[in-house]
């Protein structure tokens, strides 16, 4: 298993309370590989830029797609610019892997937590179960990356939408995690805030365009 699968994991659980959106999602899960490619000894941080090492990525078919797409010649691409281009439409590349692998299926009928669709559901399985086990230990790379993904995500009544495992108040200050892996999440909480405060722009223009029409 890896980062980012545990991230889908505990993202799409049921006990985690409101999901996050596609977008938040995606974020998370380019920055979870990027955590894991770094771990593995297939790219290194020179500051915020990525370098490519000579380290073969993880045994894992999304793992070597994102290894693939490194860039490869200076200047190399920024952590930021990785998470932005990495994590479009991320989230729809691991759905479709673990409904492949059979570890999540379909519903239709019920509220649609990603708007699109029919609702992705987990299947009981060894992998979800250590992935939510992961998170209720507080390991600190996943519980860093769910509060990230989580906490940027709020829901129309105000609430932050943390996870409902108790396992993270939405900070990671007070543990020590590897240079790299800080340097990771504090672009994705930049990009997180950035992509909330471009929905928050676009609800305003359309709200404003909604009221002209109301006007004629």
């Amino acid at each position: 298993m890896t980062t980012p699968r545990d991230l889908m994991f505990v993202a799409l659980d049921p006990a985690s309370g409101r999901p996050p959106g596609q977008g938040e999602l995606s974020l998370g899960l380019a920055g979870a590989e990027l955590i894991d490619l770094v771990d593995a000894g297939a790219a290194e941080l020179d500051g915020d830029h990525i370098v490519p090492a000579g380290v073969d990525a993880p045994d894992d078919a999304l793992l070597r797609a994102a290894a693939s797409v490194l860039v490869r010649e200076e200047p190399y691409e920024s952590v930021d610019d990785w998470l932005w281009r990495r994590g479009r439409d991320l989230f729809s590349a691991y759905q479709a892997a673990l409904e492949e692998e059979g570890l999540l299926t379909r519903q239709r009928g019920r509220r649609l937590p990603f708007r699109a669709g029919s609702e992705p559901t987990l299947v009981d399985s060894p992998e979800r179960r250590r992935a939510v086990g992961r998170l209720t230990a507080e390991e600190p790379v996943l519980t860093a990356l769910v509060a990230a993904v989580l906490i940027h995500d709020e829901s129309a009544d105000g609430s932050d939408g943390s996870d409902g495992f108790g396992g993270s108040d939405g900070s990671a200050e007070s543990v020590d995690l590897p240079d790299g892996v800080e340097a990771v999440l504090a672009a994705l909480g930049d990009a997180e805030l950035e992509l909330a405060a471009v929905r928050q722009r676009r609800d305003v223009e359309q709200a404003a365009f909604d009221n002209i029409w109301r006007g004629v």
